[in-house]
């Protein structure tokens, strides 16, 4: 399925595989196709059992997006349906879907549980109208600031490497007081991604201090995290990493890069992908519930900042590896 016209990155085996191994997720597929032949449509799901957090099956957990496989819309309440029938039969609090693109206009009994900015960058121009599209005092002027600190940039995704950016994800998710991925889960992203992953690493004076980690389906990069040492910001490294990833997508031939969703709250880094000239779109989330409210209410992000601000930043590991199976 991973070969249809709108398939992501998330509907690779890999990233379902790396699902399991970390969280323990239990990945199924929704189809039409009679058993013993290749799948042409279905939806991917994966089932989340929490005591934290309820009972449900997402499409899927960590992802940006992944959009129904379906050969005609005409299909989508079919399957719909059956999620509904399949939620009340086994007691699940919802189903959620992350399509990219929804053309129902029916709701199928699916509501929106919640809604961000999604953008996404075109790299049919040619590098010099790209460059001139950059906003020019927030990103133009601050890659030049890069090259004057003579910032290097390494692309791989060896062992150092991911433990360093790793290192910038504690970092990074300390600064925002959101706890942390478990090491675990980059981990298994590299062991099952393959040659589509890449961590892109930019240094001064040899110390990582910026780092994006990226994902290939296809024509598109997918930039997935992204991560930086605070103390080094004002030499523009992520710009200068955004850039360099531009110039290795045109090198390659991609047509375009997925910058990913943002929170609607998150002005700021909505403003930061708007100045590369990328196209915001919004990214609706869709549930069937089957109960009104629950412990997922409960389970706020400021509640958990509230938690960590108690905490020794040298726990936060220990605390992401416990809990973050409970988010997907």
């Amino acid at each position: 399925m991973a070969r249809q016209t709108r398939s992501s990155v998330f509907h690779q085996r890999g990233w379902l595989v790396a699902l399991k191994r970390t969280y323990n997720y239990d990945p199924f597929v929704l189809t039409s196709s009679p058993p013993g032949v290749p799948l042409n449509n279905g939806i991917v799901l994966c089932r989340i059992s929490s005591w934290i957090t309820g009972e449900r099956a997402v499409s899927l957990p960590f992802a940006d997006h992944c959009d129904p496989l379906v050969e005609s819309w005409d299909d989508v309440p079919d399957f719909t349906e059956w999620l509904r029938a399949e939620c009340e039969h086994r007691s699940w609090d919802y189903v959620e879907i992350r399509p990219r693109v929804w053309e129902i206009k029916s709701n199928c009994d699916l509501h929106c549980a919640s809604s961000y900015c999604f953008h996404t960058l075109s790299l049919e121009p040619t590098l010099e109208r790209i460059f001139c599209a950059l906003h020019r005092d927030s990103i133009q002027r601050k890659i030049r600031r890069a090259d004057r600190e003579h910032l290097s940039y390494e692309v791989g995704c060896s062992e150092k490497l991911v433990d360093e950016f790793y290192k910038l994800v504690l970092k990074t998710r300390l600064r925002q007081g959101l706890i942390p991925q478990p090491r675990a889960w980059f981990r298994n992203l590299v062991a099952c991604m393959g040659k589509s992953l890449q961590v892109r690493m930019a240094r001064k004076n040899g110390v990582p201090i910026a780092a994006l980690l990226t994902l290939l389906h296809k024509s598109t990069i997918v930039f997935k995290y992204g991560c930086s040492d605070e103390s080094y910001h004002n030499c523009g490294a992520m710009p200068f990493l955004f850039w360099k990833l531009i110039e290795d997508g045109k090198e390659m031939d991609a047509s375009e890069i997925d910058f990913g969703r943002s929170n609607r709250e998150n002005e700021g880094l909505i403003t930061f992908k708007d100045r590369f000239g990328s196209t915001r779109k919004s990214l609706q989330y869709l549930r069937y519930s089957r109960v009104k409210s629950g412990v997922m209410s409960a389970w706020s992000s400021q509640a958990m900042r509230g938690l960590l601000s108690a905490l020794p930043a040298s726990v936060h590991p220990a605390v992401g590896r416990v809990l973050y199976k409970h988010i997907g």
